[in-house]
Formats: structure tokens, C-alpha cells, sequence
């Protein structure tokens, strides 16, 4: 016959159960606030970005190399607000790092608010209204982006048509001369020859 080696349990002291169930409480209290705020869509990004989505928006995120649409309110620690745009077109390499980082972490459509830390925004300079060692919060909407040459393209048509206009509201060339003015480039008239 087979003998069973028997390891005696010691005996769990008055009270202690009670701080099991506490402890695996506070544990599973702890999982279900993770997944709450990555529900709410928080996220600690390179540099300390802190990224909240407020409305998750659609598709890719722009690269850094990309021209981001959007509209923005920025504010100090303090809720001053130091700068708000809409529908500006910003280059995300022409922005602080800390901006660009959120703008690549966005998408289409989104709302987000960002904390941006001063070592990712304007630093020991500060600028303008921004003080030195500042951190910054701004409420983001990223209406769309684009890829930069697209968007110089873009903005090299609206120019050109916004001189077309403006040449049109003057009265200058709609496919010719206008009367009274002879076309650029040719002879001047003598004085007091009927205009052409």
C-alpha cells in the first residue's frame, strides 16, 4: 500500500481572510481602471505626451511629413489661453516636437485633448505669451491631412486663381486687352491717338 506524504496547512490567522478578499479586490479594482482609461482612449506617447481621445476618429495618421488640417485652442497650466485657430493647415515639421508627436498619433475626424510637457513644447525659451518651462494643453479636432508637395500644389492653384480674380475685379485681360490700354509688351501709343 501506498502512503500519501501529507504536508500539514498552517493555519490562517483571525482577519487575514478579510485582507485576501481586500487584496484581490484592489487588484481587480486596479485591471478595471486600466481598461477604463484605455477605453477613454488615454495614451502616454514618446516624450511624455499625454494624448486623451475625446471622439476617436477614422483611417490613417498623418505622417511627418504630412500637412495636418485642423482646429485648435492652446492653453497654459493655468487655463489661459495663449493661441486658437480653426481650420489652419500646419505642417507637422513645422511645429513644436511635442505637437507633432500628438498630430501622429490622430485621426481623421478625431477630437483629442494633449499635454504637452515644456521640454516638448517651447523649453527654458518660452515664446510670446508662453513663459519659459511651460507645459501646454490643447484641444485638437484634426479635420484632415495631406501629403506636403499635394498641399503646395494646392496652394499654388489657389494663388493663381486668386490673381485671376483680383485681375478680373480691376478690369484686366479676360483673353485680351481691355479697351483703353494697349497689351503689356507693346508700343506705347503717341498722344492723342484714339484708343484701340
Amino acid at each position: 500500500m501506498t502512503e500519501i506524504t501529507r504536508v500539514p496547512l498552517q493555519p490562517i490567522a483571525k482577519g487575514s481572510v478579510g485582507k485576501i478578499w481586500l487584496g484581490a479586490l484592489a487588484l481587480v479594482a486596479a485591471g478595471a481602471g486600466l481598461a477604463w482609461g484605455t477605453t477613454r482612449g488615454y495614451q502616454t506617447l514618446d516624450g511624455g505626451v499625454q494624448l486623451i481621445t475625446l471622439k476617436k476618429g477614422e483611417g490613417d495618421s498623418p505622417k511627418t511629413s504630412d500637412v495636418a488640417l485642423i482646429t485648435y485652442k492652446g492653453m497654459l497650466k493655468d487655463g489661459t489661453v495663449f493661441d486658437e485657430n480653426k481650420q489652419v493647415p500646419l505642417p507637422l515639421q513645422g511645429v513644436v516636437p511635442g505637437f507633432t508627436t500628438a498630430l501622429s498619433a490622430m485621426q481623421k475626424g478625431g477630437k483629442y485633448k494633449v499635454l504637452i510637457p515644456a521640454k516638448e513644447g517651447y523649453g527654458e525659451n518660452g515664446a510670446g505669451p508662453i513663459p519659459p518651462n511651460s507645459d501646454l494643453t490643447f484641444d485638437i479636432e484634426l479635420l484632415g491631412f495631406m501629403d506636403f508637395q499635394q498641399f503646395q500644389m494646392q496652394q499654388a492653384m489657389m494663388q493663381m486663381q486668386q490673381q485671376q480674380q483680383l485681375q478680373r475685379q480691376q478690369g484686366g485681360p479676360r483673353g485680351g486687352p481691355s479697351r483703353g490700354r494697349p497689351p503689356q509688351g507693346s508700343p506705347p501709343m503717341p498722344e492723342g491717338a484714339p484708343p484701340q
